[in-house]
């Protein structure tokens, strides 16, 4: 495990690239279960399992973007897909044996539970996603979903293969809020996870569209607002529902899926205990008064 920073982006790009990602151990034994009734799965449940771990999901995307350029004109961008697109016995043949990060983090617990916490965030995200998309009658949900699932990648990787790192970004955060995380990123590694996250994207050769919906420079387009405010909120709520920046969330959300206040909490399904953290609406100004018009002149 990386314990000091590495010298550049070209170097951290080259570590992650080369390593071989673990994946949840809910994960591999939900796909050790499927294996063993191998006839009666289809890509559709595979996908359900799959779309659960960020880790898995980057791994089926990687592995089938090679196949997918020899005979389609445009990416594979959804799981089920994938799984159509390689055949459902040789996916299993491929994904076997795989190594967890429970095993691989089992003499680190704080980059254990770490690792956990933040793939607990991502799939809330993926779920917000998911919701909103489904609300805005996305054409594709799933890629919505992916991207969500997946736009915290290289903060999960730091986790998993640089935990001591990882906890100096957050215990520099912790004593500073007002510190933004590319700041506390820089100062530790160096580099900022975004950038470093991007470049996985392109080495990887994941499908530019899921790239695109990752990176916050784009974030004018709705599908990319979406992406990027589920997993805002999904990062801010981690720290309880008072966070003072849900209140800026919640306004883009209602923007973006044109509801009102009371609506959303509903579709967020808050339980009354979270409901009673929320932080109440700012009161608007009153509008100014007009100036009354002078009286016409005789």
């Amino acid at each position: 495990m990386l314990t000091h920073p590495l010298q550049d982006l070209e170097t951290w790009l080259l570590f992650f690239s080369g390593a071989d990602l673990p994946v949840l151990r809910h994960t591999a034994r939900q796909l050790d279960q499927m294996r063993a009734k191998i006839d009666r799965v289809n890509g559709r449940e595979v996908a359900r399992v799959v779309l659960q771990d960020p880790l898995m999901t980057v791994k089926v995307l990687t592995f089938i973007q090679p196949f997918a350029g020899k005979s389609l004109r445009s990416d594979i961008t959804t799981i089920a897909s994938a799984v159509m697109m390689v055949g459902v016995e040789p996916f299993f043949e491929k994904f076997k044996d795989l190594d967890t990060v429970e095993d691989m983090l089992k003499t680190e617990p704080q980059a254990m539970l770490g690792t956990l916490q933040i793939i607990r965030r991502v799939q809330r995200a993926a779920h917000y996603a998911h919701e909103w998309a489904l609300w805005r009658q996305d054409l594709n949900v799933e890629e919505v979903t992916i991207a969500a699932l997946l736009h915290d990648l290289a903060e999960i990787l730091l986790w998993v293969f640089a935990p001591k790192l990882a906890v100096d970004i957050r215990d520099m955060q912790k004593a500073d809020r007002s510190l933004r995380s590319t700041v506390a990123q820089e100062r530790v590694l160096g580099i900022q996870l975004i950038d470093l996250q991007l470049a996985l994207c392109r080495t990887w050769h994941l499908p530019q569209l899921l790239s695109n919906l990752i990176d916050p420079s784009h974030a004018d387009h709705p599908r990319i607002r979406n992406v990027l405010l589920a997993a805002d909120l999904a990062r801010h709520s981690a720290n309880g529902w008072n966070d003072a920046a849900i209140p800026d969330d919640f306004a883009a959300i209602e923007k973006l899926l044109h509801l009102n206040r009371d609506s959303l909490i509903d579709r967020l399904r808050l339980s009354d205990e979270e409901k009673a953290q929320l932080l109440p609406i700012p009161l608007m100004p009153p509008p100014e008064a007009a100036e009354t018009p002078p009286a016409p002149s005789a």
